[in-house]
């Protein structure tokens, strides 16, 4: 099996510098997206974050997150999306209690 690199290019935002978010920060807007009922903008997000995040950072965030399929993105509005599955109920004869 060949390993074919690839560079990963999210979104180019134009930005100065890059800002790499640190994983406590991918997880709490991770979580507030989660919460959030139904669609919610970019600067609504800003507001209820429990800190606050540069604009940038939180881009690259909001980028992630729409690339690993977790979020949709539209017109500076997000949407949580994931639903993830349970290993557990696949496998067949186990009973979960």
């Amino acid at each position: 099996m060949e390993k074919n690199p690839e560079i990963l290019i999210i979104n180019k935002r134009g930005y100065t510098e890059q800002r790499s978010p640190t994983l406590n920060t991918v997880l709490m807007v991770e979580e507030a997206l989660r919460k959030a009922e139904g669609v919610i903008s970019i600067g609504k997000l800003k507001r209820i974050l429990p800190k606050q995040v540069m604009h940038q950072t939180l881009m690259a965030v909001i980028d992630y997150l729409e690339y690993s399929g977790k979020i949709t993105v539209h017109e500076n509005r997000a949407l949580w999306t994931f639903k993830p599955q349970s290993r557990l109920k696949k496998i067949k004869g186990l009973t979960v209690k």
